[in-house]
């Protein structure tokens, strides 16, 4: 096990698939504190952000993954939660990967929750408990482009998908509100594509953190490589707070404080 290479990974990915991509240090999903702690502790080259938690907990702070590439860490993003801060943080220094990161990049306003899925506890492997909703539209419009639904209904289907809480968002939660009030036509392509979702439902997620541990295992995309000037890190008064409610010692952070 490469212990300078860290891993934050949950449901988008099964660990198994991963450890035969990239030999590394897996955790579960990241939450605030987190990076501290792993910097802190193993001294990591390298993080990679795939899954982080949230609701039930803090999410991983901005300020952490900024003050860990002060110290000259490599950070990169893909697939879910990743994604996101490396959209954010693009121009900070950290790396994203993958098409999620490159849509949330080019897409202002783009809700966070196109990513966020149910998960079991850590404890439990961290398993997906749902459908995400960037999949879901992927998929959506293969089935339209493979002839199973319209694309008036495939449109359909991702409103449906929308409104449904994060929480409780899947295709089968989709295709059941979906047939309320439908005609006999319909509901029979709703019935098509419940089939052919079994064998072709496709995880943008998965295959975006695949090809970054992939990568960087294989070292063959130039842009994990990109030189960034990374601002200097100033500790905040409210970063401290979070990080001692968190139950972290910030005393030797060795940072200046605003």
């Amino acid at each position: 096990m490469d212990e300078r290479v860290v891993v934050f990974l949950g449901p988008t990915l099964p660990q198994k698939q991963a450890r035969d991509l990239l030999d590394a240090h897996y955790l579960p999903p990241v939450e605030q504190g987190h990076i501290i702690q792993v910097v802190q502790s193993l001294q990591p080259r390298k993080i990679v952000i795939v899954d982080g938690a949230f609701g039930s907990v803090p999410t991983v702070r901005h300020k952490e993954i900024l003050w860990a590439l002060g110290r000259g860490i490599s950070i990169y993003g893909a697939g879910s939660l990743g994604a996101l801060r490396a959209a954010e943080l693009a121009g900070f220094g950290m790396k994203g990967h993958g098409l999620i990161y490159r849509w949330y990049r080019s897409t202002p306003y783009a809700e966070d929750d196109e990513v966020a899925v149910a998960m079991a506890p850590p404890e439990l492997g961290a398993a997906a408990l749902g459908d995400a909703l960037i999949d879901m539209r992927i998929t959506f419009r293969r089935a339209a482009r493979a002839g199973i639904v319209s694309e008036e209904l495939r449109d359909r289907l991702v409103e449906i998908a929308r409104s449904i809480h994060f929480l409780e968002r899947s295709y089968s939660q989709t295709l059941s509100c979906a047939m309320v009030g439908v005609d006999a036509q319909e509901a029979s392509c709703l019935r098509d594509l419940d089939e052919w979702l079994h064998h072709h439902a496709f995880s943008q997620k998965r295959a975006d953190a695949a090809s970054l541990l992939r990568c960087l295992a294989t070292a063959t995309d130039g842009s994990l490589n990109e030189t960034i000037n990374v601002p200097t890190f100033r500790l905040t008064e409210a970063l401290v707070r979070d990080l001692e409610e968190s139950g972290l010692n910030v005393g030797d952070l060795e940072a200046q404080k605003e």
